[in-house]
């Protein structure tokens, strides 16, 4: 089995738990203000990383929720199982799981799985990203008021207010503005052209890993600047790299 067959497989196995388990009752392990986690996380989380370190027990696990396998190792996953916990958690069938792998740093593959819809979004290193094994690639729009945007707003006051702020100056710009609620499906939906770009002040690694290198796979941009109290929190900018983000910004 491949690298990329183990991330597949890996992603398809947590989407029938998260499937079956969609319209059952479920166990929040923590509740906060603006967000969620439940049980369910860490299950999805426990299935993937079984399934990875079976095929490669020396590589590292890094996810949402926790780590596993060998810290030092130089190749590690990158593993979001909700990304959407709270939609999922409220029956909103928009949410998937994301797997990333990268190499010294590197991005070298990447997998997006919404088990709802059974669209499954996969990208190796140096090729173009495919959807369901055809490939993908962002829109050609290169005008805001033709375009469609993506606006993440996050937890805390400051990202709130960042986000609003933006929110209402694509609207004033762009076709239509959307908060949807999963930040890898959001880039996932860029790089096969049904968004044109997505932005938010604060998201953590695991939920934008895949969806940088399907991005950029594709001839689009991402750009990312590292919190300067988290390296591995965001703010972020991803575009089909041809419209002028820059005027909302």
């Amino acid at each position: 089995m491949t690298e990329l067959e183990t991330a597949v497989h890996a992603a398809e196995e947590a989407g029938k738990l998260l499937r079956a388990n969609f319209s059952e009752p479920k166990h929040v392990d923590e509740a906060l203000h603006h967000d969620l986690k439940l049980a369910l996380d860490k299950e999805s989380q426990e299935l993937i990383t079984g399934i990875i370190l079976d095929q490669h027990p020396e590589h590292a696990i890094y996810g949402e929720e926790g780590l596993a396998g060998d810290q030092s190792s130089s190749h590690q996953w990158i593993v979001d199982p909700i990304d959407g916990t709270v939609n999922y958690f409220y029956g909103i069938p928009h949410f998937c799981i994301s797997i990333a792998k990268r190499v010294a740093g590197e991005l070298v593959l990447g997998v997006i799985y919404d088990p709802m819809v059974n669209e499954l979004w996969t990208v190796e290193k140096d090729g173009l990203p495919h959807l369901n094994g055809a490939p993908v690639t962002v829109s050609n729009r290169d005008k805001l008021e033709e375009s469609i945007l993506f606006v993440g707003c996050g937890k805390d006051e400051e990202a709130l207010t960042t986000g609003l702020s933006r929110f209402k100056k694509g609207s004033l710009k762009a076709r239509k503005m959307r908060m949807m609620g999963s930040a890898a499906l959001g880039m996932a939906y860029i790089a096969c052209g049904r968004l044109d770009a997505y932005i938010e002040s604060r998201i953590s690694l695991w939920d934008i890993a895949a969806g940088q290198l399907m991005i950029e796979s594709t001839g689009g941009r991402v750009d990312l600047v590292p919190h300067d109290n988290n390296p591995d929190v965001y703010s972020i900018v991803a575009t089909n790299g041809k419209i002028p983000i820059e005027e909302i910004l």
